[in-house]
């Protein structure tokens, strides 16, 4: 019971965010976007725990954390920018400081076994972003399901931004 409430929390934030487009103070913010390649899916470990919300947004913050997974996927979490505060749910504010989840697929050295087939042959050429960068990352928004928190996973784009004022 308490799985398909902490499932409906994001699935309700991402309707009014997905289409959402305002001003914040930096200037425009769009978070649904164009240019996430669908191919990138077929090197996700185990995606069937990734419940899609949408299939591409992007989304500015700051870049908090950023460690390597087992499964060969980089890790980070980013402090969004203002007008981006309900892409995260209760999970994300209580496990991960209020951060997004961001995950580069294929980024590192696999070393989970069951993990290696997923990026066989694959290394994602996206730059590994710094702690303190401030980013603009796109990917599929999804509900990490055996976590409970949201997550840009894949990222398709990241793009370093300069520091907001």
């Amino acid at each position: 019971m308490k799985k398909a409430k902490a499932a409906r929390e994001p699935a309700a934030a991402a309707q009014g965010a997905i289409a959402d487009s305002r001003t914040s103070e930096q200037g425009p913010v769009s978070v649904a976007a164009t240019g996430c390649d669908a191919s990138l899916w077929n090197h996700v470990y185990n995606p069937s725990r990734l419940q899609q919300l949408s299939p591409c947004i992007s989304v500015t913050g700051t870049v908090e954390e950023s460690s390597a997974d087992d499964d060969g996927d980089q890790h980070f979490l980013v402090k969004l920018d203002p007008g981006h505060e309900n892409l995260v749910n209760k999970r994300n504010r209580k496990k991960k400081n209020g951060d997004l989840v961001g995950e580069i697929v294929c980024a590192n050295t696999v070393q989970l076994k069951k993990a290696k087939r997923a990026c066989a042959g694959y290394t994602n050429p996206i730059a590994i972003p710094k702690v303190g960068d401030r980013v603009r990352m796109t990917g599929t928004y999804v509900l990490d399901s055996h976590n409970g928190w949201t997550e840009v996973h894949p990222v398709f784009k990241l793009g370093k931004l300069p520091a907001a004022r």
